[in-house]
């Protein structure tokens, strides 16, 4: 990912001022995982209410998650287990959120599948990130992350999930995050195949 995208211009500037303090990314990470979660769990709350409410708490939990690195930079507290901290919260609160989508459109056009779907979407942002956690380990940091393009990084389309409950096509954002996670997960693992049976081998 890079570190230049807009959502990290937009950052930066707000987490200049923490450069000079006791606050660590360590703890922006953890603020980042506990508002992630408490997105996931008013996701699932089933009431529209609660989704805007979920769609806002994810939207700023995406912040802090590019704050914590930032600060990192500014502050030059940057580690390993800070990086790998960092990747671990974001599979959780990512794939929370879309678990708790689907639990939370239970009762609507697809029922009982809706949280299927979700767990789908989820478990598949979890394998993608697993997969750059696992390149990273074999060919150091930011092996595993993917070019942007105009201001923006792969990891940013996570931004449809705020704007799609906003716009109520909070349904239709499931149907797509179940087909489109596994797919983007299949294509993920194409392209780091050769690298990692190349490492085996070796």
């Amino acid at each position: 990912m890079s570190h230049n995208t807009w959502i990290h211009r937009t950052v930066r500037v707000a987490v200049r001022p923490l450069a000079a303090t006791p606050v660590t990314p360590n703890q922006i990470t953890t603020l980042r995982l506990a508002v992630g979660i408490a997105a996931g769990l008013a996701l699932a709350q089933g009431s529209d209410f609660w989704r805007y409410i979920g769609a806002g708490l994810f939207l700023l939990s995406m912040l802090l998650d590019r704050a914590d690195g930032e600060l990192a930079r500014q502050s030059g507290k940057t580690s390993p287990w800070g990086h790998t901290y960092d990747l671990v919260s974001d599979t959780l609160s990512n794939a929370l959120a879309f678990f708790g989508l689907g639990v939370g459109l239970r009762d609507g056009a697809y029922g009982d599948w809706a949280p299927v779907m979700g767990f789908a979407a989820g478990l598949a942002i979890a394998g993608i990130l697993w997969l750059v956690m696992k390149m990273e380990a074999l060919h150091g940091a930011r092996a595993g992350e993917l070019g942007g393009f105009a201001g923006f990084d792969p990891d940013d389309a996570l931004l449809v999930l705020p704007l799609l409950v906003w716009l109520g096509q909070s349904e239709g954002l499931l149907v797509a995050a179940s087909l489109g996670a596994p797919a983007f997960a299949v294509f993920m693992l194409a392209l780091f195949w050769r690298r990692l049976s190349g490492t085996r081998q070796s």
